[in-house]
């Protein structure tokens, strides 16, 4: 029986909002006695309340508000797709005849990496004003803002005659982009049912694919186009999905974590009732959510005295180190680990012994399509794979498909006329962009803002955009020359940085499936949290799926 108290807390500014304590039923510890009732059976989960809660409050998942829910998260989608069109764009652009004759920029060096590079420059300066937007007027205004950022920038590239215009035009993209890449995440998050929180924010994510296979297709088509439409299609064709952004965001709610922590709680919870507690007020997941997002907001009051220029919150405390180190991790390795050679696929298929424009493309294609197989595969498992193992195993097997393409590599490059070698090559390539989809699509949105508590949740995935924005410049800057200088040998760098991953992700990586985001609140605060994250309760589920009863032993009360 739930019981609820109303008192007042400051929640945003000087406002003073009624405040709802309500306490949800907790699952009965014990010795696990009723596991003798027939059809009765013992699990080992990671949250026993959260569980059982989620047993209680199924969301049919065709009904109306599961499929109010599906289009707030194609929005978020529709936003990496913009990112998503980027990573497969320029690379193909870069080798068009009529794209080289207007911009003499050749398909490496120095003018090549000044014209990709900006796009992570403007990400970066933009880094503190898309976590102000997003925290200060929510999640959809963010979106609202990179959309507009991306299509003057998509129209500025589009009409360019120099190669400066070009640089402009990908600097005010790349701040869009990061308006986008700061709320998009965090609302696909937030709105999410805990039992769809890694499907819903995974899915977000593959709209890398929702965009580059658009722009390999376009780039693809456009390249049989004899003149500088060629190119300049592609390039307008950029704010493709921002025209869908604006068009539906103002049908989706905001964020219930953001309508909290900004003192609108009966909206909130509103929210809660209809989305997640199949319209029942009193439902156990809702109550549930109500009480740990309170409870976590009124723990967080403090941060929001700091001035909206101000991250240190990340970092002041322990815990707050902790989670940053997730932030940190994924946001280096998720854009370092090899798969930052994409942006010059159609370079690298040139280097090994694909020569036509046409073949360097369509090839450009089958990799987006192969890669986008093993990212939407990994999403159908995202809310029962455990996150840490995934990223030390994938990870290594990273590691291990660039070092098979790196000595298939050496033999071709040794000997041009060994077709098997070049043809194994490219196979790897390919098999390694499989791998690191599946490893890292869907968890490059679900890892940082799952380790990001509410209130600094904006400010986090800003410092974590700043973090790929800077990244991405190293990738898109120093690539393109490193092929000049030294070839695919480029590709030993990623093969020994990967097993540093691997090492780091093992010792450092916390387990964050099958929580609450809140309840990551205590994982975080241990003196060990990557111990405390694999710690799992053992509970009884009879046969009608009712958990009866958290077992507690003298080994683990």
């Amino acid at each position: 029986m739930s019981t609820n108290e109303v008192s007042k807390t400051e929640v945003a500014g000087d406002a003073i909002v009624e405040d709802i304590h309500t306490h949800f039923p907790v699952v009965a510890e014990g010795s696990g006695k009723t596991a003798n009732n027939e059809g009765a059976k013992e699990r080992e989960v990671y949250n026993a309340e959260l569980y059982a809660a989620i047993q209680e409050s199924r969301i049919p998942p065709w009904s109306k508000a599961a499929r109010k829910l599906y289009l707030c998260v194609f929005i978020a989608f529709c936003c990496a797709c913009a990112n998503g069109y980027d990573g497969s764009l320029m690379g193909s652009i870069i080798v068009m005849p009529h794209f080289q004759s207007r911009m003499h920029n050749g398909n490496d060096g120095w003018q090549v990496s000044v014209m990709t590079s900006l796009y992570s420059v403007g990400s970066i300066v933009a880094t503190p004003f898309a976590a102000a937007v997003s925290d200060k007027w929510g999640r959809r205004v963010g979106m609202v803002w990179g959309c507009f950022g991306i299509i003057i920038g998509s129209i500025i590239t589009a009409s360019s005659f120099s190669m400066a215009q070009i640089t402009v035009g990908r600097f005010i993209l790349g701040a869009g982009i990061q308006f986008m890449t700061v709320a998009a995440p965090a609302y696909s998050m937030e709105v999410a049912p805990p039992q769809w929180r890694g499907r819903f924010t995974g899915f977000y994510n593959c709209g890398w694919f929702g965009g580059s296979i658009p722009a390999a297709l376009v780039t693809f088509g456009c390249q049989y186009i004899d003149s500088e439409w060629s190119w300049r299609v592609p390039f307008l064709c950029q704010c493709f999905a921002c025209f869908i952004v604006l068009g539906a965001v103002h049908f989706i709610p905001e964020s219930p974590r953001y309508l909290f922590a900004n003192g609108r709680e009966a909206e909130a919870i509103d929210f809660l009732t209809e989305y997640h507690g199949g319209g029942d007020r009193n439902a156990r997941l809702v109550l549930l959510e109500i009480e740990e997002i309170q409870e976590s907001i009124r723990q967080e009051l403090n941060d929001k005295k700091i001035p909206w220029w101000d991250f240190s919150c990340l970092f002041r405390t322990k815990e707050a180190r902790w989670r940053s180190s997730q932030v940190l991790m994924m946001g280096v390795f998720g854009q370092f680990s090899g798969n930052g050679l994409g942006y010059f696929n159609a370079t690298i298929f040139g280097e090994l012994g694909v020569k036509s424009v046409a073949q360097q493309l369509g090839y450009n294609v089958l990799n987006s399509v192969i890669s986008a197989i093993g990212a939407g595969t990994a999403v159908s498992q995202t809310d029962r794979m455990p996150r840490r193992k995934v990223l030390v195993y994938g990870t290594f097997a990273c590691a291990v498909m660039l070092a098979i393409n790196g000595g298939c590599n050496v033999a071709f490059g040794r000997d041009q006329t060994n077709i098997n070698a070049g043809q194994s090559a490219l196979a790897f390539y390919f098999l390694f962009n499989v791998v690191n989809s599946f490893t890292y699509t869907p968890l490059q949105g679900v890892v940082p803002v799952e380790a990001l508590d509410n209130t600094r949740r904006a400010k986090g995935l800003a410092f974590y955009g700043f973090l790929t924005g800077c990244l991405g410049f190293i990738n898109t800057f120093c690539t393109p020359i490193a092929n000049k200088t030294i070839g695919l040998n480029y590709i030993w760098v990623f093969v020994g940085w990967d097993c540093i991953e691997t090492v780091c992700w093992y010792f450092f990586g916390i387990e964050a499936q099958g929580r609450t985001l809140e309840e990551l609140e205590w994982v975080y605060k241990q003196p060990n949290p990557v111990k405390a994250s694999q710690h799992v309760d053992r509970i009884v589920q009879q046969a009608d799926g009712t958990v009866t009863e958290k077992i507690v032993s003298e080994n683990n009360s």
